[in-house]
Parts: structure tokens; sequence; C-alpha cells
């Protein structure tokens, strides 16, 4: 602990969650917060007032509201790179320069639908989305949540460069309905171009003439594209201070924008921005990303949890798990501070999870009787996504909510395998329907979670230089220029390429 907030904090009694609901009658309501169509429980948590009153003090000491107000204005706040992370203005909400700039690039994008929808391009059913990291996690994560099975174009994400991936969906496409888009921030991604160029390969194999014209790029280096060969018409910029992590929100949302339409994606950004605003004006005590990341930073610092476990009890939810490893580990796997100093603190936990009610015949034994501590996160939705017999969904819930209340409950035996010791923490997630300003909202709410964290960790969120390492020796190996890496690794490539 590095200053008097955290051994405070620290020092507070450790008072079970059984105690806590039989001590305050009103832990529900005090514990429960609505916003954009979701219901946030954090009362099977081990949150009460006088933790909440110690983070808050934490998070006074440490700047949160100046920073937010950096985050939000458009400051340099990812000090490391000497840049802003601007996010939010995607959504409307931030530095009026940058947000009208980016509600220009929005109608830039929004043109070049409404003309590839007019066919003025060609007579496009499949959509091929390249990308990788947060240019292919994000799409594929929205189109997943979102579709509804009638939509106009078959979209297809791709983003590993294991050629597996890429070649059963140009198996079952047709190169002349086909629309290429590559997503890449600096559009130097090697895996990205990689693909891109099977892809283009694909298309002139099977007798296009012009496969480039059947290309749009989305990146903030469009002079990068524009050598790549992309006409500029169909290059689709975003500014460079939105992350890669961070950017669903700009033109990287556009095969989604394309997909689903238009309306879908603005209707992402509106809840998106009202989330935004709850996290701007909200006093931490109610607001919602806070009191996540005060709870998240009490099971980290003061229970020593390491990991956090992530369960949608909703099939199309799937790859949120996914989405949000990215967005946290990437994001506050750090292990200096801001001042470069070492974090004496736990950074990010190791996010994982799964879909339930899969999970629960799988990974459940251990978070109900194994001897690691993890605190779990549900998400449900309380209108189905299906029209079969309304057990299916009820069941699902029905799993959701039982599963919250055992780990919080357990249950004495005398026979100690058949004990479970319970007091383990949830919190549930609840959204009245999966709809996009709902899951803008809720996607948003994961965002400055991450970002509140970063602020008690004292750490920068917005960099990722632990990423670039792997590529820097991949493309060493790849040199073959005589400089030898380690014995084992050698050894690695010699059993894979021959001497």
């Amino acid at each position: 602990m590095t200053s008097d907030h955290w051994r405070k904090t620290n020092a507070l009694p450790q008072v079970s969650l059984s105690e806590l609901f039989e001590s305050d009658g009103n832990r529900v309501a005090k514990l429960g917060f609505e916003e954009t169509g979701l219901y946030f429980d954090f009362s099977k948590t081990h949150l009460n007032s006088d933790v909440v009153q110690a983070f808050t003090e934490l998070a006074d000491d440490l700047g949160l509201s100046a920073k937010t107000n950096a985050l939000i204005s458009g400051e340099s706040i990812n000090v490391s790179e000497g840049r802003a992370a601007e996010h939010c203005a995607e959504r409307g909400v931030g530095n009026p320069a940058s947000v009208e700039n980016a509600r220009a690039l929005h109608q830039r994008m929004k043109s070049l639908i409404e003309v590839i929808d007019s066919g003025a391009l060609g007579e496009f059913t499949q959509i091929i989305h390249l990308g990788i990291g947060g240019s292919a996690l994000g799409p594929k994560m929205l189109h997943q949540a979102l579709k509804l099975g009638d939509e106009k174009y078959e979209l297809a994400v791709v983003s590993n460069i294991d050629g597996s991936a890429l070649e059963p969906v140009l198996e079952r496409f047709d190169p002349a309905k086909t629309l290429l888009v590559i997503a890449s921030k600096t559009f130097t991604t090697a895996e990205t171009l990689l693909n891109a160029q099977s892809v283009v390969d694909w298309m002139r194999e099977q007798g296009l003439d012009d496969p480039l014209g059947q290309v749009v790029a989305l990146t903030a280096s469009p002079e990068q594209a524009v050598k790549w060969g992309i006409d500029e018409t169909r290059i689709l910029p975003f500014s460079e201070t939105v992350g890669g992590r961070y950017s669903l929100w700009s033109s990287i949302g556009f095969s989604v924008a394309l997909a689903l339409g238009h309306d879908v994606f603005a209707d992402l950004l509106d809840g998106a921005a009202a989330m935004d605003q709850h996290f701007q004006d909200t006093p931490w005590e109610n607001n919602i990303p806070v009191i996540a990341a005060f709870a998240d930073q009490y099971y980290a610092q003061v229970r020593g949890c390491q990991t956090r476990a992530v369960f949608a009890y909703d099939e199309r939810l799937g790859l949120l798990p996914d989405y949000l490893q990215q967005l946290e580990m990437e994001s506050n796997g750090k292990s200096v501070t801001i001042e470069g100093e070492p974090l004496s603190l736990h950074s990010s936990p190791i996010v994982w999870g799964g879909v339930g009610t899969d999970a629960q015949h799988a990974v459940f034994q251990l978070l109900h009787q194994g001897s690691h501590l993890v605190p779990v996160e549900f998400l449900a939705v309380v209108e189905p996504g299906d029209s079969l017999d309304p057990a299916h969904h009820n069941g699902l819930l029905l799993n959701c909510f039982a599963q919250g209340a055992a780990l919080m409950a357990g249950k004495n035996s005398d026979d100690s395998h058949r004990n479970y010791p319970g007091d383990r923490p949830s919190v549930t997630i609840l959204m009245e329907e999966l709809e996009a300003r709902s899951l803008g909202a809720l996607l948003a709410f994961y965002e400055h979670r991450t970002f509140v964290n970063a602020v008690l960790l004292n750490i920068n969120p917005f960099d990722q230089f632990g990423v670039e390492l792997g590529k820097q020796m991949a493309n060493k190996l790849a040199a073959d220029d005589g400089n030898r890496l380690d014995e084992s690794t050698e050894e690695l490539k010699k059993r894979a390429f021959g001497p």
C-alpha cells in the first residue's frame, strides 16, 4: 500500500456478505443503479459505506475528478505518447473541435454506406472485414450481439494470420459480390495486410480485373492506404487520438454500420454518450463505473484476487469476455506508474469468462469450491433473443440468478467434499433488452471503469508498448540475418522450417 488511504482501506474490517445483508435492509437499493436500459447490482460485493468512503477519499487524493475532466476535454492524458484519448468525442462528448471532426467523419462514413447500399459501387451482398485487436474484436462482438438474421449483407470478420481462419470465408464467398474492408490504425499491421493481400489475390485469380475497386480502408493513416492502392474516396479516416481498443465508435465501426444499418450505429453512439454524461456528472458514491472500479481495487489490493470472471448469460454476448480481456488487460496490464516508478500494487486482474449455462458445467466448480477467490460478473438480458418456448429463456435467467445467490450463500455440510464456503462476490448486470443503445452504454461503462482503475493505480491505460516486443521478435526471426535468439527459439525455428 502506497498511501494513507490505501492503508486505511486495507485496515477496514472484512465483513461477510451475509453480515452485510443482515445489518442493512436497504442494501440492494443502495448498491443497485439504473442507467440507459441497464441495471447494475453491486449488493453481492463486499462494498459498504466505509469501503466506499475510503475509496472516495483515495480517488479524490489521486485527482480522479481532474483526470476525468482531462480525459473528456481532450487533454494529453496519454502521457507516455504525448496525446489525448478522445474516444468520447466519437460519441459527441468532449472537446468541441474534436466532436465536430468526429461528426464530419461519421457523416463521411454514412455517405459511403448510402453509396454502397445504392449499388453504385457494385452489387455487394458479402463483407470481409480484416483487422486485429480492437480493429476486429469490437466489430465482431457488436455484429454477433445485434444482428437479427435478415440483414442485407453477410459479414465475416477475420483477424488471425492463420490461413485456416480466412480460407473457409473465401470458399463460401463470391468474389464479385464481396466488399473487402481493411481496418488498421497505422495501415502497417502485418497480419492484417497479409490477409488483405490474400483476399485481393483471390479476387484477381477469380477473374476480377479491378479488385482494389472493391476495397474500403478504415485507418488513422490515410496516406498509407493510398500507397497500398486504395482510392481516397473509399478511405474512412479516424483520429490519431482514438486508441485501437477504443475505436469501434469511429470509422472502425463501418462494417457493422453497413451490415446492420447506420441507425443501429447511431443508437450505439447515443447510448455510450449517455454513460459518458453519467460518468462525468455523477458523484462517486452513485457513479456506476466508479463503484465498479472501487470493487475491482478492493478485491485486487485488499483480498489479493488476481483474476475476474465474466459470464454472459446470453449467447449473443458470447464475445464480450474476449472484448473485455483486451480492453482491461491491454489498458491496465502495466508494472510502472505514470512517473515511470515500479508499481507496488497489483495491476489489471486476469480477465476470463465464458457463456452461461455452458460455463456452469465447466469452470464453476472452481468458483464455488476452489481455493481461489474470484470476483464474478454476470450479464443477462430480460427480453429473450429467440422465439422458442419461454422455458428456454426463463431457465437461462434463473440459472444466472441462482449462481450469484449460491456463490454468496454457500452451503455447510459435515461432509467436507460437499461443503460450499460461500461469501464469494459477484456483480449482476441486467439489460432490459439487447439493443444498440443499451449495449453502447454498457461498453462505455467498461471503458470508464478501466480508466478509473488506472487512476487508482496511478498508471497510464492508453499505451500498450508490451504488445510491440513480440512483433519485434517475430520480425527478427523472419529476417534470418544471422542474429540468433535463444537456443530454444532457434531449435523451434529449425524444427518448423528446416536448417
